[in-house]
Parts: C-alpha cells; structure tokens; sequence
C-alpha cells in the first residue's frame, strides 16, 4: 500500500448502477476505517458489454475477470465484487480480505399488477437469466398445481423490469439486495421464501479483494469483515464447488445461522439442484455447530454435496447455475 496517507485509494468496481452503488458503500466504509481518501475506477468488462446468454459465455466469472487484471496490472488497489459472480477457485496471488454484512439474500418477484407469485395466472411468463431460478421456480409453480413458462431475459435492473412494465412479462425474478442496494425494494410485489427458492450460492454478499503482498491493505480492509458472513458464505461456495465437481445441475444454496435467544449457536446449510423443468429437485439440509475457522466451513459444504450426489444429484444434467 502506498505509504502516503493522503494518496488516494484505487477502488475497482464494474458501471452498472447496482456495481457502482455496492462499491460506494464499502468506499464510504473504507474512508471511516482508514482515513483514506478512496476513488472509484470504473471498469468495463465483457459480461457488461456481450449480450449474449451468461451461460455461453463463460457464466459468472466474466464479470470479475477484468476487475481482477486491473488489481494485478497495479491500476487499482482492490476491487468490490458481488459474491455469487466470484468462481470458486481463488487465485494465488489475490485475497477476499473482507466479506461484510450480507444483505437480503433472498429472490424477490416483480409482477404486473403487485401480484405475489401464488397469485400468478396459469402460464404467466415470467423473466429470469439464471438456471438456478428457472428451475426451482418451475417446482413452485407444480407445487402450487399450476405451470409457468419462463424466459431468458438479460441486462440491468431497469431493463428487466421494464419487460413487466411493458406488459411483455408478467413477471421477473432479481436478488432482493441489489433492490435494496440502489433504493428500489419498493417495487417487489413478493419476496420468495427461500424454502421455496434458495438463492445463489453468496447471493446478498459482497467480497472486496485486495493483492495478497499488499499485508497493510489486507489488514485495513480486514476491518469491514463479518465473520458470520464470512462462515456462511464460505460453506455455500464449498457446497458449490463439490456439486460443479459432480454435476452440471444449477445448484442453490444458503446458510443461514440459528441463535437461541441471542446466542448464535449453530448454522444450517441448505442446498438444492434439480433439471431445468422442476420436475426433479434434490434437496437437503444440515445443521451444525458455527464453522470457527475456514478448513470447518468448507468441510460442511463438501459433506452436505456428497449427501446430494449420493441422493441422486450426480445424475441430473443441466446448464450450469449462474
């Protein structure tokens, strides 16, 4: 880390609306936690610009890729990501050096007409570029004895609303927290109960990566973390990693941690996988004491995947979750 205190921190962060309002967050609370200036660089990468389907192009690690040549060209000190575009091999030479508070991790409905998802029409059309979503939302539409037909939808927030907007969809599903983050919540008509929908592995957290030499920066930056986050988190992106490993299913994913009265004394980790068409879901659960160190929280998504696999994961085929 440059030694002068008055040298402005590099902040690299991707355009969108939703990319440059998370990283203004943790700019203002890198300000507070080091005294620093901190400057935003805007960097383009191909995900903002291909307009093809994610899966096509190399799902979600292509958002990520320039803001990490950026960090190891030296034209930015760190870099704001959003959790779940982050592949789960982590290269050598870069750090997460903090994962803060998670925000809603949950899927959240816009529909014509404030409708809540069991209210939906049979048949409506509703908008989703994720596997993930698509499947799941296909298994809650059988449960609820009715079908749905989705469509494959990309772009920015105003984009997809505007196709329920536009009366082209009755509906489309977008991460709770990045309505949150850019001030429009107001506009979900249904937030979809993880018991029906689990999100993407990291879905509402954010990562903020720095050079791993760069000890000063790591620690500084160290300050933003929250472990809960962090062992959650963790234990999602290790279930990930195993079921990539043993199948192509989109796979779903949250931990989320249980406290007796204040005292948060166990986490329960929740995967799911299932075909594109909800007709097959393989869902399970564990329950365990907080993971303390990272070696625990990856050894609890590695032991609720082989559950999975052995339950029938490993045959179903799919696209690849993003």
């Amino acid at each position: 880390m440059n030694s002068r205190s008055d040298q402005p921190l590099r902040l690299g962060t991707r355009r969108s609306k939703l990319a440059m309002s998370q990283s203004g967050h943790v700019a203002d609370a890198v300000r507070a936690v080091t005294g620093r200036p901190v400057e935003l660089v805007e960097i383009t990468t191909y995900g903002d610009v291909s307009r093809e389907n994610l899966a096509q192009i190399g799902g979600t690690g292509v958002f990520v890729t320039a803001l990490r040549e950026a960090l190891l060209r030296g034209e930015v000190d760190f870099a704001v990501h959003s959790l779940k575009d982050l592949p789960t091999a982590q290269p050598e030479e870069l750090v997460i050096a903090a994962m803060p508070l998670r925000e809603d991790p949950r899927d959240a409905l816009v529909a014509r007409d404030g409708l809540t998802f069991e209210q939906l029409p049979d048949g409506a059309r509703i908008g989703t570029g994720s596997p993930r979503r698509t499947a799941q939302l296909h298994h809650y539409a059988r449960a609820l004895g009715k079908r749905i037909e989705t469509v494959a939808i990309r772009g920015n927030v105003d984009t997809r609303i505007g196709y329920v907007r536009d009366g082209e969809l009755d509906a489309v599903v977008l991460a709770a927290a990045g309505l949150n983050r850019i001030g429009r919540s107001d506009e979900v008509t249904d937030y979809l109960s993880v018991d029906n929908v689990l999100p993407a592995p990291g879905q509402g957290a954010l990562a903020v990566e720095c050079l791993a030499s760069d000890e000063d920066l790591v620690a500084a930056l160290g300050q933003l973390d929250d472990p809960h986050t962090r062992a959650a988190v963790t234990a999602e992106r290790s279930l990930l990693a195993a079921l990539e490993a043993g199948c192509s299913a989109p796979v779903g994913a949250l931990a989320d941690l249980l406290a007796d009265g204040q005292i948060v004394n166990e986490m329960r980790l929740r995967g799911v996988v299932g075909t594109l068409d909800g007709a097959t879901l393989v869902q399970l659960s564990t329950t365990g004491p907080v993971p303390q160190s990272y070696d625990e929280a990856m050894a609890l998504g590695r032991e609720l995947a082989d559950e999975m696999l052995a339950k029938g994961a490993a045959g179903l085929m799919g696209e690849r979750s993003l």
